[in-house]
């Protein structure tokens, strides 16, 4: 009987190597990517979130965007042409966690900071269907109305400094008043003009 009929006979033993050998190929995959720069090391430029671009990043997220929209655009020419520059991981290093994915109900957002004004992106988000008449996407009239929480923006800032992001002392010393009197709306438009910029300056 050889060692495979015997390793397959043997639950015990085919568990044990099972593990072993998914564990020997996920280091051989992962481990070469923490000494990769181009994968741990910010782009050139890359500033971390402004604490109104953090907050309206929280929003974003809590409000599940990411469910419809990826920000992740692939090196082939049928991504790029509609939507710019491939996403390269060293403009997300300090995103925690990063937006990529693959979900496209809606367009991806990747290099969606600065494609529209400020004010369009208020309208679609209140009403999508006032700017994009086919939009199925739902409407966020709440977002103005709602005032940001300035409660733990200075304590989201230090644990993302101690997470790598290089916020000083003076930027979240003054949070709060970067804060003041912004809407949910406001927070959310500035993080939607923020993203993809660092690489669409780069161009």
């Amino acid at each position: 009987m050889s060692i495979q009929d015997r390793a397959e006979k043997n639950v015990g033993v085919l568990i044990i190597l099972t593990i072993l050998v998914v564990s020997i190929g996920g280091l051989v995959e992962i481990v070469p990517l923490y000494f990769q720069k181009t994968t741990t090391e910010p782009v050139e430029g890359l500033e971390p979130y402004s604490a109104l671009e953090l907050t309206g990043r929280d929003i974003y997220v809590s409000e599940g965007c990411y469910n419809c929209h990826s920000q992740m655009i692939r090196p082939f020419r049928a991504e790029t042409e509609r939507y710019g520059h491939y996403s390269v991981a060293g403009e997300f290093v300090y995103d925690r966690p990063f937006q990529w994915g693959s979900k496209r109900t809606g367009p991806d957002l990747a290099r969606v900071g600065g494609r529209y004004s400020d004010e369009w992106h208020r309208v679609h988000l209140i009403n999508p269907r006032d700017v994009v008449p086919e939009s199925i996407m739902p409407g966020y009239p709440w977002l103005a109305r709602n005032a940001v929480d300035i409660s733990d923006i200075q304590k989201k800032m230090r644990v993302l400094r101690t997470l790598g992001a290089p916020y000083t002392d003076e930027q979240i010393a003054e949070a709060p008043t970067e804060l003041a009197d912004k809407s949910e709306l406001d927070a959310m438009v500035a993080y939607l003009q923020r993203l993809g910029t660092v690489i669409k300056t780069r161009r």
